[in-house]
């Protein structure tokens, strides 16, 4: 289990009930009040701790390794029932961006996603995450069969951003970005979208638009990161909590000003901690967006979508 830097006082407590615990096992010494003890203190303290989580330290548990990536939710949600689609059928297979159709309970979805590594290799792999153009490409060709058959699209973002690379200038990155907007804003079938790690500028609007919009309690969406906004205001990444507070990035701030529609609730300690629990939750969450939309003609369903995004930014002075 790896701890970031606010989890430490965890971590103690934990190495604390672990000795405790081999104490009992390896002696006669009856230990079950300390480690009680223990329990309780540990449980206050990560009660404590994920309760007034600031702004910055979500965006590190956004980004923790431990954390499940896009494939993970799919192959939860989905098992078997997973068949990937490759290729944007004019360039290449772009392995930051995932997408393939996928069941829940008799239900086809179009899943659709970027997808990180997990160790050096498999992140060169999938590129950290970050897609090109042929990645967006995929996901539009990807939308546009589901929209031919009729199947609802679940989007699940994260992502640092779209990759800023010449050669992925020179191939378009932002027509495909914008091409994918467009085409999101009138595709005739539901579209559920789901943050579920970073959610980054551009990178991640290239796959955000949708009828329902959710993310997870510890992720962030934002015009852009932290860092990068800290090194612009102050020419410098000292000032990354000061750029993550100013931002207002969190999943709270983006319900409070309606570019979301829902917080989904993850286990104390972030996803990774209840992994089975995350998937659960996520899984009846895109069930019963899909509930809402369902019944909807395609006109009704596109008339709804963006009269949602048309009153974005709207306030009355």
């Amino acid at each position: 289990m790896e701890y970031l830097e606010f989890e430490l006082p965890i971590k103690e407590l934990e190495e604390q009930l672990d000795k405790c615990q081999l104490i009992g096992e390896e002696s006669d010494v009856d230990v079950t009040q300390t480690c009680k003890q223990i329990e309780k203190k540990l449980l206050a303290t990560k009660k404590d701790i994920y309760k007034n989580l600031t702004p910055w330290q979500r965006v590190q548990l956004s980004r923790h390794p431990n954390r499940p990536y896009t494939l993970d939710y799919i192959k939860a949600i989905c098992g078997d029932s997973f068949l990937e689609l490759h290729g944007d059928r004019s360039f290449k297979d772009d392995k930051a961006m995932i997408g393939g159709l996928g069941k829940i309970g008799d239900q086809t979805f179009m899943f659709i996603g970027q997808q990180k590594g997990y160790n050096t290799k498999t992140r060169q792999y999938r590129n950290f995450g970050m897609a090109n153009p042929e990645g967006y490409r995929k996901a539009l060709r990807l939308m546009k069969s589901a929209e031919k058959f009729g199947i609802p699209v679940v989007t699940l973002l994260d992502t640092p951003g779209a990759y800023p690379g010449l050669e992925a200038e020179e191939r378009g990155q932002g027509e495909a970005i914008a091409r994918n907007i467009l085409e999101m804003t009138r595709l005739k079938v539901p579209i559920i979208t789901i943050v579920i790690g970073e959610g980054a500028s551009g990178g991640a609007l290239g796959i955000g638009v949708g009828d329902k919009i959710m993310m997870l309690e510890n992720t962030w969406y934002s015009v852009i990161s932290p860092e990068s906004c800290s090194s612009i205001l102050w020419r410098s990444w000292e000032f990354k909590e000061q750029a993550a507070e100013a931002l207002k990035l969190t999943a709270s701030d983006m319900k409070k000003v309606k570019i979301v529609d829902e917080i989904i609730k993850e286990p104390l300690g972030g996803a990774h901690t209840d992994r089975d629990t995350t998937f659960k939750t996520v899984s009846k969450a895109i069930v019963d967006a899909f509930e809402e939309f369902k019944n909807l003609s395609p006109k009704d369903l596109v008339n709804k979508r963006i009269d949602k995004y048309s009153q974005m930014g709207v306030f009355k002075g």
